[in-house]
C-alpha cells in the first residue's frame, strides 16, 4: 500500500516535469492515476477502454518518464538547486542588511516546491 503510494508520488513528480512530452492520452491517464487517484477500472470507465489498457499505458509511460529522467537528470537538478537555494536562505538569516536577497531567495525556494501555486517549473 505504501509502496504504491511512493510509485504515485514518483510518477507524478516526474509527469510534472516530463509530462508534456507525452501523449495527450498518455498524460490524461496518468494525471487520473496519480493526481486524482482513480483507480484503473474508474479510468477504463471514465475514457472508455479496457482496464488493460489503462495498466499497460501507465507501465508504458512509467518507464517512459524514468528513461527521460534517467537521461536528462532533471529531477535530480531541481533537488540538488532546491537544496542550495535552502542552504543560502539559512544563510542569511542572521545578516539583516540583505533582506531582498533573503525574500528573493526563499521566493525561488516556493517557486521550486510549487506552493505559490504555479502549475510546476
Amino acid at each position: 500500500m505504501a509502496e504504491d503510494m511512493l510509485r504515485k508520488v514518483e510518477i507524478d513528480w516526474l509527469l510534472g516535469i516530463y509530462g508534456a512530452l507525452l501523449t495527450d492520452h498518455q498524460r490524461r491517464i496518468a494525471q487520473l492515476y496519480c493526481e486524482e487517484d482513480y483507480s484503473l477500472g474508474e479510468i477504463a470507465s471514465q475514457l472508455d477502454i479496457s482496464r488493460q489498457s489503462v495498466h499497460e499505458t501507465l507501465v508504458r509511460v512509467e518507464k517512459q518518464l524514468k528513461e527521460l529522467d534517467d537521461l536528462l537528470l532533471l529531477r535530480k537538478k531541481f533537488s540538488d538547486a532546491e537544496r542550495l537555494l535552502r542552504d543560502a536562505d539559512a544563510s542569511l538569516d542572521g545578516n539583516a542588511d540583505i533582506p531582498k536577497a533573503k525574500a528573493l531567495i526563499s521566493s525561488v525556494v516556493r517557486l521550486l516546491l510549487d506552493e505559490e501555486g504555479n502549475d510546476g517549473l
